[in-house]
């Protein structure tokens, strides 16, 4: 059954697949971000498309889109604004940083030090920044798109936890399959070509957002299904493998994500399927594994999916 929940996830995925190939997956997690109102990790080896994904999902959000470069030698002034000397009658006056727009492109965010990653934790948080024990609001609509490379890469400082627990979402981009692969070579392999053009895209149809929020809102979630999902985040605290469980933040995602899920595929109600179709991207960069997971090559995907079948599901 078609809802404005529905018609999003089908109007976002027609919109990117024309620029970035063979990310259909992708795009229902992004759907799902906006819904939600939640920030987006894209982690990925480098020249799979982070960047471009990222920049076409913040061209179909309208407003103020800023893109902030990550290197070694960014400081939190660059980013979150300094006050300035502006003589003696003005005094001193607010200069904002490139933080304060709707969308927030923040690039290769494991480039930066912690110093500097830390200056997000507040705007991504309570949507404000505090600069010389003044507090500035930054807008309602605001939303932190950021890619990274693997922490194995070299020249790249890991995100801390608190960090992490913001990200609504962490998408994993890997290579393309060979006919997407392909598709990429035919559309931009033009000697000299500048690369994929933004410029005529326009943004979501207006109020087809905030009726698929409206939508998901509306979808039932029973008091089994609630159980079930803070079962999945108490037995990931109690895991051997897992010596970083999902906060409660982490099930508030994960529930909140579900019911947008289930919105998007007609449903009136959120079933257990729909929180195993998000847990992924929910909680995989969530979870600590333990050193010996680590030795024995356990991955955060698969952690989560264990998880998921070691939990019982409700009738």
């Amino acid at each position: 059954m078609s809802n404005p929940a529905s018609e999003l996830r089908q109007t976002l995925a027609t919109r990117v697949g024309r620029l970035v190939f063979g990310a259909e997956a992708i795009t229902d997690a992004l759907a799902v971000a906006l819904v939600t109102r939640g920030h987006v990790l894209v982690q990925g080896v480098p020249g799979v498309g982070k960047t471009l994904l990222a920049r076409t999902l913040a061209a179909q959000l309208g407003g103020r889109v800023r893109r902030i470069q990550c290197t070694p030698d960014l400081m939190p002034a660059d980013i979150l604004g300094v006050h300035m000397y502006r003589g003696p009658d003005a005094g001193f006056e607010f200069v904002p940083g490139p933080l304060f727009a709707e969308v927030a492109l923040v690039d290769e965010i494991n480039r930066t030090g912690p110093k500097t990653q830390s200056a997000l934790l507040e705007a991504m948080e309570e949507g404000r920044v505090t600069i010389d024990r003044r507090s500035y609001p930054l807008p309602d609509e605001f939303l932190v798109i950021a890619t990274q490379n693997p922490h194995e890469f070299e020249g790249t400082f890991p995100l801390p936890e608190s960090q992490l627990d913001r990200f609504l979402l962490r998408i994993d981009m890997g290579h393309p399959d060979r006919d997407s692969e392909m598709a990429v070579l035919q559309a931009y392999g033009e000697p000299g070509a500048p690369g994929p053009d933004l410029s005529g895209m326009e943004p979501l149809p207006a109020g087809l957002l905030a009726s698929a929020r409206r939508a998901a809102a509306a979808v039932h979630v029973s008091e089994a299904l609630q159980a079930y999902v803070l079962d999945v985040a108490r037995a990931s605290r109690e895991r051997e493998r897992i010596s970083l469980g999902l906060s409660t933040r982490g099930a508030l995602a994960l529930l909140r994500c579900a019911r947008v899920r289930a919105a998007m595929d007609g449903a009136e109600y959120v079933t257990p399927d729909h929180v195993k179709a998000v847990a992924v991207p929910v909680m995989a960069h969530r979870l600590g594994l333990s050193t010996d997971a680590e030795l024995e090559g356990v991955t955060e995907t698969a952690a989560v999916e264990d998880l998921l079948a070691s939990v019982r599901v409700p009738r």
